[in-house]
């Protein structure tokens, strides 16, 4: 019942259905100046009249397919060589012809307002805009929509990287694009769909959200807040007429206007489950694709643990509709950060034991590394306590970049930070080891910080340290027998071990004792 009720409410805002136009139409990003991906069977769909005969011309290969009964066609064309410019026809009733066409590498960047965050407001922006002339780079940035079922289409363009066009791209999606276009020396495309503020089950189908027990709860959470909407939405309508009225008059006697009242959560919001799905990624599938760079997390924080099963569910619900097996899926650690914060903030990069909710969050995505082709950026560094958009997007960049080296075109680089691996204990000392030591550990700034340890107790104090080949020691004289070790435990932590190829290593615990409950 309730979703009939949500699907009368915002069915004049899901289009789902072809065109009843006779004409030939394709989707927005097959476009001039688009990037296609290289090296795979290029996928070209489209929207005709029922039955009609559709032909695609590229690179001296000509397809020919029928539209199907619902108007719907799509064709695949054999591996194409990285290069161009090109041209691609498409004829049925009419001919389309999309001009300087680019092969190279194409990647997915989504997530919230960290990915979403553009050049011109990223550090240093206009000596990095001044020298962006790379026109072989190339980004398609999503119109933000929301949907309640998958929709057919959605608005966007391509726009070449030049200086005047530079500043609106994501800056994360550019820095990547950027740093891997000099690596490889090919044609990158993004395509950009993020939305500042959303929690990862927007951006998840709601197929997967049911098919998984654990994740059922937030389908229930939502059609309850639907069912709220739609009992107060008269009563908000009538508030607004009052407002309204209410504002004229103090507007006219040059008094503060009164607050708005707060518009209730109903169907059409950003962080309805799948409804940026919907909108905004649903419409790219099957798109030829080289992976997805991802940097979201920040709405989630108040459940990790739900997190924990969600992410996971999300990249494999990805995977699994693009159908292109597990394509790399690289994502972004959350960064320090003080969700209270005070004048003095800048400064509070704690030593001390401490229990907030971001480092679970940052817990709940390193276990994300267990899905095959992922790998991590660890930004515990390069965050800013008292902004939740740090402006340091360059090196989030150069480090997916890295892992995009690594883990999508083998090269042997050393591409992330110590991770934890085991612990065991010799007598008071914990010693640790980890995984992607690579040239060895280091403490930078010369002292090894950031450790506390328990014992039996449970109680966890702050922790001397030492490097000791490829492995950390770790002890307090106030506990006998370390029994959990934490690092980097906190919101807006000091942190100081990395590897000598100067990536930082994942905050962590070897403990799995129970963090509060979520806030709901």
């Amino acid at each position: 019942m309730m979703r009939r009720i949500f699907a009368i409410v915002v069915s004049s805002l899901v289009l789902v259905a072809a065109p009843a136009s006779a004409e030939v139409r394709l989707p927005a990003f097959f476009s001039d100046g688009m990037v296609l991906q290289q090296g795979t069977r290029v996928p070209v769909w489209g929207f005709a009249d029922p039955g009609e005969e559709v032909s695609v011309t590229l690179s001296g290969q000509t397809r020919t397919v029928k539209a199907d009964s619902e108007g719907r066609w799509m064709m695949r064309l054999d591996q194409l060589k990285a290069g161009g410019p090109l041209e691609m026809t498409v004829a049925g009733k009419n001919t389309i012809t999309m001009r300087d066409i680019l092969v190279g590498e194409v990647w997915i960047a989504s997530g919230q307002s960290n990915m979403e965050w553009p050049v011109s407001k990223a550090a240093s922006a206009q000596s990095v805009v001044a020298v962006a002339d790379f026109p072989q780079i190339r980004m398609f940035t999503v119109q933000r929509a929301v949907a309640e079922g998958p929709r057919l289409d959605l608005t966007g363009a391509w726009k070449k990287c030049l200086p005047e066009t530079v500043g609106d791209f994501s800056a994360v999606g550019y820095f990547f694009a950027r740093e891997l276009h000099r690596k490889i020396g090919l044609p990158i495309g993004i395509i950009h769909t993020s939305w500042g503020g959303t929690p990862a089950e927007a951006w998840t189908s709601r197929a997967a959200l049911e098919a998984d027990p654990e994740l059922r709860i937030i389908l229930q959470h939502s059609d309850k807040d639907v069912a709220e909407y739609l009992r107060f939405k008269d009563m908000y309508d009538a508030m607004v007429k009052v407002w309204r009225i209410e504002a004229d008059k103090a507007e006219a006697e040059g008094r503060p206007k009164p607050k708005r009242p707060k518009v209730p959560v109903g169907p059409q919001s950003r962080k309805h489950p799948a409804n940026l799905f919907n909108a905004m990624v649903a419409p790219l599938i099957p798109y030829g694709i080289k992976g997805v760079i991802w940097y979201q997390g920040e709405q989630n924080v108040h459940d990790p643990k739900l997190y924990g099963r969600l992410f996971p569910a999300l990249i494999r619900d990805w995977r699994a509709r693009w159908g292109q097996g597990d394509f790399p899926f690289l994502f972004v650690q959350l960064p320090n950060f003080l969700p209270h914060r005070t004048p003095e903030a800048r400064t509070e990069r704690t030593t001390e034991p401490s229990e907030g909710e971001w480092p679970h969050l940052r817990e709940a995505q390193l276990g994300a590394l267990a899905l095959p082709n992922t790998a991590m950026v660890v930004a515990i560094d390069i965050g800013d306590p008292v902004d939740l958009h740090p402006k340091n997007k360059q090196d989030v960049g150069h480090r997916l970049a890295l892992a995009a080296e690594a883990v999508a075109y083998s090269r042997p680089v050393v591409y992330s930070g110590p991770i934890f691996d085991a612990m065991r204990v010799e007598d008071r000392k914990a010693i640790l080891s980890f995984r992607h030591v690579s040239g060895g550990l280091e403490a930078k700034g010369g002292q090894l910080i950031g450790f506390v340890v328990a014992g039996s107790e449970r109680r966890f104090v702050r922790a001397e340290a030492r490097i000791v080949g490829d492995r950390v020691e770790v002890w307090s004289p106030e506990v006998d027998r370390p029994i959990a070790i934490r690092y980097c435990w906190a919101d807006n932590p000091a942190c100081s071990l990395y590897n000598r190829e100067g990536l930082p290593a994942s905050p962590f615990r070897t403990d799995d004792w129970p963090m509060p409950p979520p806030l709901r």
